[in-house]
């Protein structure tokens, strides 16, 4: 009996040992096992980081023409309702790589600074906001480009065409009645008049592939939306 006991006892012993030696095996992870995880989360990264940046751009760029057609609605309202000329004007601010705007009453002035309003009541204040306000861009996310020669000839082109190698600025003008005012030379306009988002290429000022651009066109100010290819 003594030595049936003695049997079982052993017995129970080894199997505690094996049990141990078994669970500090399989404790841990190997140093393999840890190398492979980190080189699949790598690849999967490197497979996911492309799209998933292609995504916040593409909704960073849709606010931003979100903003851009807000703005002009913006000018073309207030000449309605208020019976007077407004303008809204555009411009990529030279110390912050990031694109603006400003709505106001009248035409531009002959001379336009990044420290005062432009309009024929100038402020100490420059009155400008970042293009989609809440959107907060940083330096070079979103330039704007344009067919406009500049922030003071309102509702003038430079050519029928977006210039999309060049940081732009323009300003739009309506009249009382809402529509597309007059040159400075009282001149009819004779081609649309055209604001882009872009985002910037990784270098220089040029735009990207990813577009999106307000049209105006017609004497009463129609506004069309079109993207990518179709911005020209």
């Amino acid at each position: 009996m003594a030595t049936n006991y003695k049997i079982a006892n052993r017995r129970i012993k080894l199997l505690q040992g094996y049990s141990k030696r078994y669970i500090d095996q399989n404790a841990g992870f190997t140093l393999i096992e840890m190398i492979s995880v980190a080189l699949i989360i790598g690849i999967l990264s490197a497979i996911a980081a492309p799209g998933w940046l292609g995504f916040v751009n593409r909704q960073r760029l849709n606010k931003a023409s979100d903003g851009l057609l807000s703005a002009v609605r913006q000018a073309q309202t207030e000449a309605k309702n208020k019976k007077l000329s407004y303008s809204v004007s555009f411009r990529v601010n030279s110390s912050t790589n990031v694109p603006e705007y400003i709505v106001y009453q009248g035409i531009p002035p002959t001379t336009i600074t990044t420290t005062t309003t432009p309009s024929s009541n100038t402020t100490s204040s420059s009155g400008w906001n970042p293009l989609g306000d809440s959107l907060e861009l940083n330096a070079r996310q979103v330039f704007i480009y344009t067919n406009l020669s500049s922030l003071t000839a309102y509702n003038t082109t430079t050519a029928s065409d977006i210039v999309t190698t060049a940081k732009g600025e323009g300003t739009i003008t309506f009249d009382y009645l809402g529509a597309l005012a007059n040159k400075a030379d009282n001149s009819v306009i004779n081609e649309p008049l055209k604001v882009m988002v872009a985002i910037p290429q990784a270098t220089g000022d040029a735009a990207g592939d990813l577009k999106r651009c307000v049209i105006i066109e017609g004497l009463i100010g129609g506004m069309r939306t079109e993207k990518d290819a179709s911005c020209k």
